[in-house]
């Protein structure tokens, strides 16, 4: 989305910045360890965390360009940062979340170890739903229009659709599949999808707040700015790089029951042989 920025004071612009920087960070040192971790889960697993390591490279490339860009909106003058004329361009998250939310859908469906058969189709529905939530919600965002049953509020609904029946597949269709695991996985799946239910969870509320409070929450105040790059900045991190670490966990505890040697360390005699 392309924003018209209010002044922000020097501890706003920098807590905004400082988020960013830090997202850019985590994502970056996140891509390294899934990487490296993939040898430490069972080879059918591996592909799970490839995805992981997809993801995060992913959105880590598109913070680089949102840190990019709220620099290049501001600049400090007589103590405050005051908006350059440069638009900050926030689109870059609908790109990156139109990428990263279908593939953390395929990253849980991975991990299970479903059969071939039953793990393409649903694979593929949840990334399709996925990406419809997204699309369907972007022509909402960028309208001016906030009225509950406005522009923003008919793709809201229509986003909406596709987001409950990704929460139906999750909790009624693998609930059975995941019931059948070991009580430790079982838990663990049961973690990730509640991790999933709880960022993604921000992101409508966020939506909705112009179309509920359209005068207590215009969007070009600075306490809204902030609040909302804070926040969604917070969700994404722990919608990908927290939410592969519980892939990781997933991955490495079906390994261990199934008699695979998951140990982090090489041993010397090991890597020189």
């Amino acid at each position: 989305m392309l924003q018209e920025l209010p002044t922000l004071t020097p501890g706003q612009y920098s807590l905004v910045f400082n988020m960013f920087s830090f997202t850019v960070a985590t994502m970056t040192a996140s891509f390294v360890f899934f990487v490296l971790a993939r040898n430490n889960v069972a080879p059918k697993y591996r592909i799970s965390m490839m995805v992981s390591a997809l993801v995060v490279f992913i959105a880590g490339y598109h913070y680089f360009r949102i840190t990019s860009s709220w620099e290049a909106a501001y600049a400090l003058q007589n103590g405050m940062y005051q908006p350059t004329g440069e638009l900050f361009n926030d689109a870059y998250r609908y790109v990156d979340w139109l990428l990263t939310v279908p593939l953390l859908t395929v990253e849980l469906v991975l991990v299970m170890g479903l059969p071939k058969n039953e793990r393409g189709p649903l694979a593929a529905k949840l990334g399709f739903l996925a990406a419809l939530m997204i699309v369907l919600g972007y022509p909402g965002e960028v309208s001016e229009n906030a009225a509950l049953f406005g522009t923003r509020g008919l793709w809201g609904f229509l986003s909406t659709i596709p987001f409950v029946w990704i929460l139906y597949i999750l909790f009624t269709q693998l609930g059975d599949t995941i019931q059948r695991q070991s009580s430790r996985v079982s838990t663990l799946l049961g973690n990730a999808r509640l991790l999933l239910l709880a960022t993604w969870g921000f992101y409508p509320i966020a939506y909705m707040i112009p179309m509920a409070f359209p005068e207590a929450f215009p969007s070009n105040t600075p306490g809204t700015i902030v609040a909302l790059q804070v926040g969604y900045t917070i969700a994404d991190v722990l919608a990908k790089a927290g939410y592969g670490v519980l892939i990781y966990n997933i991955a490495k505890a079906k390994s261990e029951e199934e008699g695979f040697n998951v140990s982090e360390m090489v041993e010397p005699a090991t890597a020189s042989a």
